[in-house]
């Protein structure tokens, strides 16, 4: 499918009053120095992947401060600087190191928050974020002051939403920091950004829960669970020491065991019965679930992206639905 025959719809963001693209665009690789010392993506392919995206009617850009060390950021601004900004939805990050040796140039303490806004904003070359998250949990900092610090953001008009991206499920403190801003009349957490895919099933359950009960939009990131997902392992990998795979033991431990693979052999066989790719049907399967809004899509190639987004066009029946829920873990009712 060519991206000119993709229409991305627009869904609602949780219980917020904005709307997004059902795919949202990961920009995590713009700017990434690889292990070899290269750009993994540079300028020129950043734009070309977002004049792809655009194409396919997607408005809906996912970053933060620290992907390629700003860079990120300022080329999404430079791709923007020719468009009108309003018609599109800007979600970025903070918390990580931006200042080395500056204890407080990491984290969420206020001082680290209100300089890295107004960086951010500078870089993409727009007056406020759509949708602000914290890239990580600080314990350092206490939830009071962060909802306070974040609330100076949303009042300033430097912020219209507040999210959480988080590595952990951690229902407990998303719910800490939303009823302080309940009791203190503080802007709350609407956006929840967890890693979330077929193989990685750790939300399911509390945390999901927790975000149906306080309406918050999901946009799962990792959706492909890091290539799995994709068919491009199979159960030979594990055993071989020249696939990529073998590169990273740790991550061949996490990722390619039995059970992943039987969700994979699923998630092939569905692939066939409605004519997609493996990507296409593990996107899909997030995007027929009633607890996610607006899974993220990354891409090193148009190519790639292209197949991504064609997502968009795959039908599952509920029954295809549920058997890839009870692929690992299920069943749906549960999740």
């Amino acid at each position: 499918m060519a991206l000119e025959d993709v229409d991305l719809d627009y869904v609602r963001l949780g219980e917020t009053g904005l709307s997004v693209s059902e795919l949202a665009f990961g920009t995590w690789r713009f700017g990434r120095e690889t292990d070899e010392g290269t750009v993994e993506i540079d300028e020129e392919r950043a734009h070309e992947l977002l004049d792809a995206y655009e194409t396919a009617g997607g408005r809906f850009i996912d970053t933060a401060d620290v992907y390629g060390g700003g860079d990120s950021e300022d080329w999404i601004g430079d791709w923007l600087d020719e468009r009108d900004r309003e018609e599109y939805v800007l979600a970025s990050k903070v918390y990580w190191p931006t200042r080395e040796d500056d204890p407080n140039g990491r984290g969420l303490g206020r001082k680290h928050i209100r300089r890295n806004i107004d960086l951010m904003l500078d870089r993409l070359g727009t007056e406020y974020l759509d949708v602000l998250y914290i890239h990580r949990w600080d314990e350092q900092t206490p939830a009071r002051e962060l909802m306070r610090t974040l609330t100076g953001l949303v009042d300033e008009g430097k912020v219209n939403y507040l999210g959480a991206s988080t590595f952990e499920p951690n229902a407990w403190r998303v719910a800490k920091a939303n009823e302080i801003a309940k009791k203190e009349g503080l802007e709350p957490f609407t956006v929840s950004q967890p890693r979330y895919n077929l193989v990685n099933r750790e939300v399911e359950g509390d945390y999901l829960d927790m975000c149906r009960d306080y309406g918050l939009g999901v946009c799962p990131w990792s959706p492909l669970g890091q290539g799995v997902l994709t068919g491009k392992y199979d159960r030979e990998d594990r055993a071989t020491d020249d696939s990529a795979a073998s590169e990273d033991e740790g991550w061949k431990e996490a990722y390619l065991t039995e059970e992943n693979f039987d969700v994979v052999d699923e998630v092939r066989a569905i692939a066939d019965e409605v004519d997609a790719t493996p990507a296409q049907v593990s996107l899909a399967w997030l995007m027929h679930h009633d607890a996610v809004a607006a899974p993220l899509v990354g891409a090193r190639t148009v190519d790639q992206l292209e197949e991504n987004l064609g997502a968009a066009s795959v039908s599952l029946s509920d029954d295809q639905f549920e058997r890839l829920a009870e692929s690992k873990g299920g069943p749906y009712d549960d999740i």
